[in-house]
């Protein structure tokens, strides 16, 4: 098994042990963030229903402007959008879901930025 492969397998199991204690229901939905070596993602889902209740990426055409898509500012700019979007859509507090991610990086710049916008976690 190669390294990268093994890497990716390794956020998995932290994934699993991560989401058996986070759910999303509608009244505190859940905020998952995906993030690859171009582009970050991030989206409001209500796990109850199965339902994705608010979605924002650098690839939306609202960040085309953006320079560069794989580092913090971008992150940060995606984490104020996912805020508008969720705020849109009612929503006030949410559970952050890191993906097996380390809370560190463009992952935490994205969570300061939807709780700079006023969504609490």
């Amino acid at each position: 098994m190669n390294k990268q492969k093994a890497k990716h397998l390794r956020r998995l199991r932290r994934k699993r042990r991560v989401r058996k204690n986070i759910f999303g229901s509608p009244a505190k939905p859940r905020l998952s963030v995906f993030r690859s070596a171009r582009h970050i993602y991030g989206q409001v889902i209500d796990d109850v229903n199965g339902v994705t209740l608010a979605a924002a990426s650098t690839r939306d055409k609202q960040l085309e402007k953006l320079e560069a898509t794989g580092n913090k500012a971008a992150a940060v700019e995606v984490g104020k959008l996912l805020a508008a979007r969720a705020s849109e859509a009612g929503i006030k507090q949410v559970a952050f879901d890191r993906s097996g991610y380390q809370f560190h990086g463009r992952v935490k710049a994205l969570a300061d930025a939807v709780r700079a916008a006023g969504v609490k976690m």
